[in-house]
């Protein structure tokens, strides 16, 4: 901070491994991400190249560099891991995470149908060179999976080498774990978290209400993904109560 105030939640240090940012990039210009970096760095961790926004991004490969050089994790969207997947072109996918020295990636089934054991394969197998991330959730509005499956499919895929699972909510924050006009689905992620560990879940959750949401129940160092580059300092505000949803959360009132 650039001044003292009392009462300020404490935030877990750079490199975190809790109370990680994930900023989705769904197509920044190159200097245009020096501009976040200067802005955004000290409150970011990691940055998503959305879906399929690397494949046709221009200065794709020296903007991943530049982030990875302001200490920030950087992966493909799933939905581009998806893509190799339903052409057969696995083995060219992990060519070309080597290519552009990639360290971390995403294995996802929210658009295509995986078999879940061959999806745990792919997670077994990348984290021998990779730190995968791995999501559960569809993209699709009308699948809703019960309860105990997004457990076992978190627990499972943890066992098989995933560093974190996201729970899937889309850039729109309308799917997965939230319903068709954002809200929140409360019972559900009660579950989740009584039966996986909250610190190794990063929670989609690109609205505003649905941040706060979040803070509130799992305190400033939740893990908090699909944000918006714009959007970064402002959730920094939610998280240590600088912001009217927050304010109240942290104030030792005497």
């Amino acid at each position: 901070m650039n001044f003292f105030l009392t009462d300020i939640p404490e935030r877990t240090k750079q490199p975190r491994d809790c109370g990680l940012t994930m900023m989705m990039d769904k197509g920044l210009s190159f200097n245009q991400a020096i501009g976040f970096i200067e802005m955004n760095s000290k409150y970011t961790d990691i940055i998503k190249l959305g879906f399929g926004t690397s494949s046709i991004s221009p200065n794709v490969e020296k903007k991943i560099e530049l982030y990875q050089d302001a200490g920030l994790k950087v992966y493909l969207g799933g939905t581009l891991f998806e893509s190799f997947i339903i052409r057969g072109m696995y083995e060219e996918y992990k060519d070309l995470l080597r290519k552009w020295n990639l360290k971390m990636c995403e294995v996802s089934d929210g658009s295509i149908e995986i078999d879940h054991k061959e999806k745990c394969n792919y997670i077994s197998d990348l984290s021998e060179e990779f730190l995968v991330v791995s999501e559960v959730g569809s993209k699709d509005e009308n699948k809703d999976l019960r309860t105990d499956l997004w457990i076992e499919l978190m627990q499972k895929e943890l066992e098989s080498g995933s560093w974190k699972v996201i729970a899937e909510a889309r850039e729109g924050g309308n799917v997965g774990v939230f319903g068709k006009e954002g809200k929140v689905k409360s019972d559900l992620i009660d579950q989740i978290i009584k039966n996986v560990p909250s610190d190794k879940i990063l929670w989609e959750a690109p609205i505003k209400q649905q941040q706060v949401w979040f803070i509130k129940l799992l305190g400033a160092n939740v893990n908090l993904g699909n944000i918006a580059h714009n959007e970064i300092i402002p959730l920094e505000t939610l998280r240590i109560g600088l912001r009217g949803d927050t304010f109240f959360d942290y104030i030792n009132m005497k």
